[in-house]
């Protein structure tokens, strides 16, 4: 019996104890739930207003708080809806400071903008006057950099009326329901303050695909998101207009349903500018800069392919560097001296006003002392020399020059060479020996096309969308491709064909799209896809699905090329044969280019090209005439490895044998290196053509069937002499 009583007793006090907790738990969450709501105003225990008129309620820290029917009447209380979430939502709706003239090179998408967001916003009476149902939601999407985020601030800017902006992953809470509860409220936040303009930035992150969702969270905002984007419509906003603008690089992640008409019924792309953008945005950002005479905007931008805005910027950023430290070493060497200034005038300037007063009074207490050697650093130098601030005589010659921005140019990558995916290559025409007929046709094909657009339109010529690079192996197609992209001044894209290829389904050609995907961000651009027969072979019987769905989607990315001029494809190949014949037909790699082995006289010019810089002496003429004379069917790269034989046996013999080595490694180090001819003699002993007599005979058979060229007697005739 008692130890029953005991452990009602005990059952009691816990539950008395637990119910204490929960609402000790309740009252101190409701007190901190809304984050951006002000706290009502608490009653003083000596407050003269009667109790009878303001019932309190007690809190546990002992604080009094008015109840809600005194918090309704009461204007001094906000009645701002709670949002929850940590703050997604700012109280202030001020509009940006940003304005339509700092954007340059986006005038199509300005004039989109102003026309389904401007127009609803400044005349809704248009549309409830013919009853046409206004925007509701405009989507911007592009590369990262292109100034989708400044566009919605200029935009809200120019309009001056209330702006909410918001990033989309602060929205995600860690509780669940909260994250929905925050969509809402921002909703409901801009219907109390509409008209306005509600941007969503990363718009991505709260909005991917239900079916490919990894939680049931994501497809619950995604819902509530939609259904909230319905409440929009003007007759649940009394007729005030509510725009609501995303913001995301990446459009396919976005939910189907949210793209639809009704919700973001309109999309504006905003790409990779081109060369005529690229000057406008120059010309933008740089009518800020102190510049020294008149800046070629044409020319900088036809030196920064593949450049966003945001790359624009960093290098205007980069050149005012490179002018900093030019002046900097110009005044510590002496060919730059700056004016001398009062000390009584020294702040006298009205150009100077953040400068502290205090070193204007007394400059000699603006000293500095540096462990450095100021002879060794030119900023050293120039602090010890100038302590105090300079005056606007003296900032006079301190200007940002036409170099200081071609020099720029070798600090800032683009957006797209950042990935590690686009670059331009360093391989020039003079890298490349003999095949001059190959690189006329190059020059023509893509060259030239590419820098005068109009003078080809002009007469009515159409560049080809593809080249194709075909012929034995070694005779230099990649170095082709990269020196066109050289000199064109264009991105390129190095693309090993059997890289692509995936054993999950789907994902080779994902991987395909993903190419021309990037190749259009970076135009204007060269696709190279190397060892194409690896990627496309011929669709037969023999070949899987999986790889015909791979060829099907390289076919259909080539098709697309037709309306986008700035984008080139060129591809290299040692089997054709073995190429799907869709491949070639006019519109795709429509031109074929045969890169046939060197002659005699090509083979000199290539060991000329590859001899520069090998510590030959007076032995070149020789060696050019040697391998004139006796490498008949060696290519670009057999003749790269008689030069790299050659340099093996000159350090074979300046270094002595090898058990010599070791006693007399210091000086077999220090001494000269120098190639003679008798060790070109030697490596032609070592090393031998990698195209046989046979595999001649069969790439000239194909050349009389690609190129409908006749085959060359006098070459059949050589090589059976070869093989006899």
């Amino acid at each position: 019996m008692l130890r029953a009583c005991l452990q009602e007793n005990s059952q009691a006090s816990n539950n008395a104890l637990n119910k204490q907790m929960q609402g000790l738990w309740s009252s101190q969450r409701r007190s901190r739930v809304n984050l951006n709501t002000e706290e009502p105003p608490e009653i003083p225990e000596d407050s003269s207003t009667p109790q009878a008129d303001a019932p309190a309620t007690p809190v546990a820290n002992g604080k009094r708080k008015v109840c809600s029917s005194r918090a309704a009447d009461d204007p001094n209380v906000s009645k701002r809806p709670k949002i929850s979430g940590g703050g997604a939502i700012s109280k202030d709706h001020t509009a940006p400071t940003a304005r339509l003239a700092d954007l340059g090179g986006i005038e199509g998408c300005i004039e989109k903008i102003l026309e389904l967001v401007a127009m609803p916003l400044c005349h809704p009476e248009i549309y409830l006057h013919t009853g046409v149902p206004p925007p509701r939601g405009v989507l911007l999407h592009g590369p990262p950099g292109s100034g989708k985020t400044l566009l919605a601030n200029a935009i809200a800017g120019e309009l001056g009326v209330p702006f909410i902006s918001i990033s989309a992953p602060s929205i995600v809470s860690g509780m669940s329901g909260e994250s929905e509860k925050t969509l809402r409220d921002t909703f409901e936040e801009a219907k109390r303050v509409a008209p306005c303009l509600l941007f969503i930035d990363e718009i991505d992150a709260i909005a991917p695909k239900r079916e490919s969702a990894q939680r049931e969270m994501e497809r619950r905002i995604v819902a509530q998101f939609l259904t909230c984007m319905d409440e929009m419509s003007w007759d649940k906003t009394d007729n005030k207009p509510v725009i609501v603008m995303g913001a995301t690089n990446r459009p396919d992640s976005l939910d189907a349903a949210l793209r639809r008409a009704g919700r973001f019924d309109h999309e504006i792309s905003m790409g990779v500018p081109d060369e005529a953008a690229r000057a406008k945005i120059l010309r933008v950002l740089s009518s800020k800069l102190k510049l020294d005479g008149d800046l070629d905007f044409a020319i900088l931008a036809k030196a920064t392919p593949g450049y966003v805005g945001a790359d624009l910027a960093a290098l205007t950023s980069a050149a005012g560097i490179v002018a900093v430290k030019r002046i900097f070493k110009q005044l510590s060497e002496g060919t730059l001296s700056l004016p001398s200034q009062a000390q009584d005038t020294l702040m006298t300037d009205s150009s100077l006003p953040n400068t502290p007063a205090t070193h204007a009074a007394n400059p000699a207490t603006f000293s500095f002392s540096f462990p450095i050697d100021p002879a060794a650093s030119s900023i050293v130098h120039f602090l010890n020399a100038h302590p105090a601030p300079l005056s606007s005589e003296q900032l006079a010659p301190l200007l940002i020059t036409p170099d200081d921005f071609m020099e720029a140019l070798g600090h800032v990558q683009p957006s797209a060479q950042r990935e590690g995916f686009a670059t331009v290559p360093d391989v020039t025409w003079a890298d490349i020996g003999a095949l001059h007929e190959t690189r006329e046709a190059l020059q023509m094909a893509i060259v030239l096309p590419l820098r005068h657009p109009l003078l080809f339109h002009s007469v009515g010529i159409a560049a080809p969308c593809g080249v194709l690079l075909w012929g034995p192996p070694g005779c230099g197609k990649t170095l082709l491709a990269k020196a066109v992209a050289n000199e064109s001044q264009v991105n390129f894209i190095s693309v090993k064909g059997p890289e692509l290829l995936n054993k999950y389904v789907g994902e080779s050609e994902r991987a395909v799209r993903q190419v021309f995907a990037r190749a259009r961000a970076s135009s204007p651009c060269v696709i190279f896809f190397d060892e194409l027969d690896a990627l496309v072979p011929r669709r037969d019987d023999s070949l899987s699905e999986s790889s015909a769905r791979v060829v099907n989607t390289l076919l259909t990315e080539l098709d697309g090329l037709d309306g986008r001029k700035s984008v080139y494809v060129v591809a290299a190949t040692n089997r054709p044969d073995m190429i799907d014949p869709a491949m070639v037909r006019p519109g795709r790699l429509d031109k074929l280019l045969y890169v046939d082995l060197p002659g005699a006289r090509e083979r000199g010019e290539i060991a000329g090209t590859l001899l520069r810089g090998v510590p030959i002496g007076d032995a070149k003429d020789a060696v050019e005439q040697l391998v004139q004379e006796r490498c008949e069917g060696y290519s670009g790269a057999d003749l790269a490895a008689i030069i790299r034989e050659a340099g093996v046996s000159a350090l074979r013999r300046t270094l002595g044998r090898s058990d010599e080595m070791d006693a007399g490694a210091d000086a077999g180090r220090d001494a000269p290196v120098l190639l003679t001819l008798p060790d070109f003699v030697d490596a032609l002993d070592k090393v031998g053509p990698s195209v046989s007599a046979a595999q001649r005979r069969k790439y000239e058979a194909l050349r009389a069937k690609f190129a409908g060229l006749p085959v060359r007697v006098g070459k059949e005739e050589e090589d059976k002499r070869v093989d006899s």
